[in-house]
């Protein structure tokens, strides 16, 4: 009755509305789960151990549940042998410390060289304003091209000052930026984002506001919004023809990927990404060895069918 009791004083916590539907559904179903392993191994939850408890986490994973299932499971069983001891029911919580394994990080998702080449070199079948396409190539350019976070590139001054966050030196061809941390960085400016560029300061100042400090600015003449930029990149890429959602982001992964795949010196592009450790790097590595391997699949005769 353990349980059970847990689960009523749940509905009664929903009645006062101190749970969303929601939630005591996802109680509800863990309690049951809970249960049902428990009658399998013939244990009583009254004298569930530490031990039983951990093998009933290692069977969640036998059963191929995902490490975040696992861990909302293990949650829903903590809170109940909480309350429980609370009640003087149980002399110990069997899931206290009972952590799920950890779930693999997803590998950064990136474009290939050949989608990344035709993003930046697309051209929209409808141009509403001719100014406003200058800039977006621009900002397409320079987080491909130089592998800026979006918050660096929108940080971006038309003008290097004491205050400016960044700014872009067209004659050195070098973007200096306020990276994570608080820490500049420069990373070199290739020649076609340098050339977008020349092109969006040549009407810039048309759009931008008595004063406004801003390189990229939007319709209304101050500096263009996080939101305006993911749109803007988001419907480009569906002009373009991307096979998949991209965001600004990616263009980053893109750009380390690519150059990954090219020279094969983690450490320069560890620098010109600006992070502050290797290990956060070579992430990019394991892009790289999938790229391989799908060469290898396309082109080894032993590999094919």
């Amino acid at each position: 009755m353990l349980l059970e009791d847990f689960g009523e004083y749940l509905q009664h916590a929903r009645v006062q509305q101190r749970l969303s539907p929601r939630t005591l559904q996802l109680y509800t179903d863990g309690l049951a789960r809970l249960q049902g392993m428990l009658v399998d191994a013939s244990i009583a939850p009254r004298t569930l151990s530490l031990a039983q408890a951990r093998r009933l986490a290692a069977l969640l994973h036998k059963q191929g549940l995902a490490p975040k299932s696992i861990a909302l499971l293990l949650s829903v069983w903590r809170s109940c042998y909480r309350w429980l001891g609370l009640q003087g029911r149980v002399a110990l919580n069997p899931f206290d410390g009972l952590k799920a394994p950890k779930a693999p990080k997803p590998l950064p998702k990136a474009l290939g060289v050949d989608d990344a080449v035709q993003l930046a070199n697309h051209v929209p079948d409808e141009i509403a304003d001719s100014r406003l396409e200058a800039r977006d190539r621009a900002m397409v350019e320079m987080l491909y091209g130089a592998g800026l976070r979006a918050a660096e590139l929108i940080g971006l001054d038309a003008q290097a000052s004491g205050q400016a966050a960044g700014w872009v030196d067209l004659q050195s061809m070098e973007v200096h930026v306020l990276g994570k941390g608080g820490k500049r960085r420069s990373t070199p400016l290739g020649r076609a984002a340098a050339e977008a560029l020349k092109d969006w300061l040549a009407v810039r100042d048309q759009l931008a506001a008595p004063g406004e400090p801003a390189l990229f600015v939007g319709a209304r003449g101050h500096r263009v919004a996080g939101s305006v930029l993911r749109t803007m990149l988001s419907n480009r890429a569906i002009s373009a023809g991307m096979p998949a959602h991209v965001h600004p982001h990616m263009l980053r992964h893109s750009f380390a990927s690519h150059l990954l795949q090219s020279s094969g010196d983690l450490r320069a592009v560890q620098e010109l990404l600006g992070h502050a450790h290797i290990t956060t790097t070579q992430v990019y590595t394991q892009l790289d060895l999938q790229h391989l391997a799908r060469i290898y699949d396309a082109a080894h005769p032993r590999a094919k069918k």
